[in-house]
């Protein structure tokens, strides 16, 4: 399979034209982000040959589906993808074990019951297999949705807000199954969702859609640290960084994580010495000064250079973008600070982190 998959789609909407050109890794999740009517779903659904653009190219893999230059459309069932809806659509009639085998005899591949058992232990569903759909919580039914989308070995796995239909326990519960799943499967995803939270723990790459429009793309942490994107410059902006667990230490119930540009404390929540992590740090949480700092209630300092100031939803806030080493983190100030303490591009400043999330 091709590293790159590449979606070209041209389809007009009553308010806008859903115009974008992406290329894409062949692997791990890629997250369509963007307010409600942004177009993320008509890509969706004309990837998947739901609905036909007037002009595109979809290839996914070494598998082109539709190349309207050489007058190629191949219908949707002939289209080797998985597609997970906002509401399970499971056959109430059937148990879970035979919702899963209906997906399997539709498969036209050679997935056999090996291929549905992986995709049992892969959620977790095993004790499932004899309940209705009716005995399932929201988040179990969509568990068994993706499963019965797996079965088929897809090229492509589509999910449109699975998460958006259920309540706040049951997006938590099915949360780490959905990082197991871009953690431990080599099939691309796309994923459509305008929830932060979603965006931050489980995407590779991002791109952040406006009026049909791709207005950035590429790794989570390279878009989410630009700063400047009205559909991320909000109370919830900040990046997203990786780091290294050094130690937990009982006593205080903290972890240290080791990052380019020094180590942070976090709270420990079972982590493991010399496993990766996600971490996201809110703009909210950085604020910034130009002496390293002593005796503070706040214990996470980080060296770095400014790397642009820019303009904040409000107008007495800015954003400040800092260059940490190989990391970057967003603070979020005031104009009047920024004049005193004359903060400009390449100004070497201390970051204080008040608060880190380990979010995966």
């Amino acid at each position: 399979m091709a590293d790159i998959n590449q979606i070209r789609l041209k389809l007009p909407r009553a308010q806008f034209d859903v115009d974008v050109d992406l290329h894409l890794p062949g692997k791990g999740i890629t997250v369509l982000f963007g307010a409600s009517g942004s177009g993320k779903t008509s890509i969706l659904r004309c990837v998947a040959g739901l609905e036909r653009a007037v002009s595109g190219f979809v290839r996914i893999g070494d598998a082109v589906w539709q190349d309207d230059e050489r007058g190629l459309f191949v219908p949707t069932w002939r289209r080797l993808l998985g597609y997970v809806f906002q509401e399970a659509s499971l056959f109430e009639h059937l148990d879970v074990q035979r919702n899963l085998e209906y997906g399997l005899r539709r498969t036209a591949t050679s997935a056999d019951r090996n291929t549905l058992d992986e995709a049992v232990d892969l959620l977790g569903i095993r004790a499932l297999l004899k309940r209705r759909p009716q005995a399932l919580s929201g988040g179990e039914r969509q568990r068994v949705a993706i499963a019965r989308a797996l079965v088929t070995e897809p090229r492509l796995l589509l999910l449109d807000e699975p998460l958006a239909s259920l309540d706040l326990h049951r997006r938590r519960e099915i949360m780490p199954w959905l990082e197991r799943l871009r953690d431990q499967l080599a099939i691309p995803m796309l994923y459509v969702t305008h929830s932060m939270d979603e965006l931050s723990r489980l995407a590779d790459e991002v791109v952040v859609l406006d009026k049909g429009q791709a207005v950035a793309a590429g790794p989570i942490s390279e878009v989410l640290a630009q700063g400047d994107l009205p559909a991320l410059a909000d109370e919830e902006a900040g990046t997203v960084i990786q780091g290294v667990v050094q130690e937990c230490n009982s006593r205080w119930h903290l972890a240290r994580v080791q990052l380019s540009a020094g180590c942070v404390l976090v709270r420990d929540i079972g982590l493991v010495p010399g496993n990766r992590v996600r971490l996201r740090i809110l703009a909210r949480d950085v604020s910034l000064t130009l002496d390293q700092p002593t005796r503070s209630s706040i214990q996470n300092h980080l060296p770095g250079v400014v790397d642009a100031v820019l303009a904040d939803s409000h107008p007495a806030q800015a954003l400040v973008r800092v260059r940490c080493s190989g990391d970057t983190l967003i603070s979020r100030v005031t104009w009047k600070s920024v004049e005193e303490l004359q903060i400009q591009p390449g100004l070497a400043m201390w970051a204080q982190v008040k608060s880190v999330a380990v979010i995966a």
